[in-house]
């Protein structure tokens, strides 16, 4: 594990890194301020959770289409999903999490302990009696007495309906806390885990690190904060989760405010003899140039959605109001392609209703196949 002290942080190499510094800081902050006052942030803000989703595998050598990403978000895959995949789709949820939540929450303690999987604090039942009272309770009554029989069965509903509620805020990306009674974590397969691997040590470090960049500029704080992530490596098999929570950072620091930053698009573009120079400040250098790049990208891609849905925008002019191709513009504009299927089912649409919605607001096809079609902003 490699050490990353105060030594590393105060020998900054400012000579070389102020210019492309100043350079990485004005951009993110035009691609912010512009969002914030665009009407096209939300369908923005969606697109490059996908587009972060897929840069973050491909820095790690897997390939993820993104129309697999995006079938496979909207439960419709037309294959089976591998585990590129899986992980792809992890990461886009995570991202969805730490932009759902306060801008403070995912670099607190509870919040990276539940994005690492290390669980929350015990917390009481919604209805505020402790676990151990009701199961005291439970037991003092007879087997046979239907008062009892009564009970048992209430207690295992509400089991089932608490987890059935956890299911659905993980899947909708928000923070929820463990049951009562959390049960002991399994222990690792060694075959899988390092044992020799302290993640709660290398975790510490971290932060340490993250509380050493206080006092530094966002985007400063965030290049040594993603390397020292890269030089600690402090979990094993989630390496994808430093670079979320150095977007997360830049939130926290009101860097940006209007968008999660999409660090991941930026860091694909720069060669990565130049990501995993030995020298650090071309590691720096390497960052800044990728926190440049995205926000390129990212002001692109504005401008290229503003105009489609300004160009969409004059397709429904003279339609009724209960029309849905409103919907359906906001609907495209949030994601990279959009299939039949996804709009029935967005729009509570017939298939035949889907296509001629399509048609009408004249978008362009993907895929030009007879079985399987999408569209898209092209």
């Amino acid at each position: 594990m490699t050490s990353y002290d105060d030594d590393t942080v105060r020998s900054i190499p400012w000579a070389e890194i102020a210019g492309p510094l100043v350079a990485a800081e004005d951009a993110v902050a035009r691609l912010d301020e512009r969002l914030a006052r665009s009407p096209v942030r939300e369908g923005f803000v969606e697109r490059f959770h996908f587009h972060d989703a897929a840069a973050a595998l491909w820095l790690e050598g897997e390939l993820v289409h993104l129309e697999d990403l995006v079938l496979h978000d909207a439960h419709m895959d037309i294959r089976t999903p591998t585990h590129e995949l899986t992980r792809a789709y992890a990461v886009l949820r995570t991202r969805r999490q730490i932009f759902s939540n306060p801008p403070d929450w995912a670099l607190g303690r509870d919040g990276l302990r539940q994005l690492t999987g290390r669980g929350m604090p015990a917390a009481k039942p919604a209805d505020g009696r402790e676990g151990e009272g009701g199961d005291a309770l439970a037991d003092s009554m007879e087997p046979d007495d239907p008062e009892s029989e009564e009970a048992m069965l209430t207690d295992e509903f509400a089991a089932i309906d608490a987890v059935l509620e956890r299911s659905r805020a993980v899947l909708d990306g928000v923070a929820v806390a463990r049951p009562a009674r959390p049960e002991a974590a399994p222990e690792r397969d060694p075959l899988v885990y390092d044992p020799d691997w302290d993640e709660e040590a290398r975790l510490e470090e971290w932060r340490a690190t993250l509380a050493r960049t206080a006092d530094l500029p966002p985007v400063l704080a965030a290049a040594l904060l993603w390397d020292a992530w890269e030089r600690i490596a402090p979990l094993e098999h989630q390496s994808w989760l430093g670079v979320l929570l150095v977007e997360s950072m830049l939130r926290q620091r009101r860097k940006t405010t209007a968008h999660l930053f999409s660090l991941n698009a930026g860091l694909r573009v720069v060669a990565r003899e130049r990501r995993r120079h030995r020298d650090r400040g071309t590691r720096l250098l390497a960052f800044l140039d990728a926190v440049s790049e995205a926000a390129a990208l990212g002001l692109k891609e504005h401008d290229r959605l503003t105009l489609a849905r300004e160009q969409m925008l004059r397709r429904l002019k003279g339609r009724r109001g209960h029309s849905k191709l409103p919907r359906l513009v906001g609907y495209a504009l949030s994601r990279p392609l959009v299939s039949s299927a996804m709009i029935e089912k967005e729009l509570k649409v017939t298939t035949r209703g889907a296509l001629n919605l399509v048609a009408e607001l004249g978008l362009r096809e993907i895929t030009g196949r007879g079985r399987y079609r999408a569209w898209g902003i092209i």
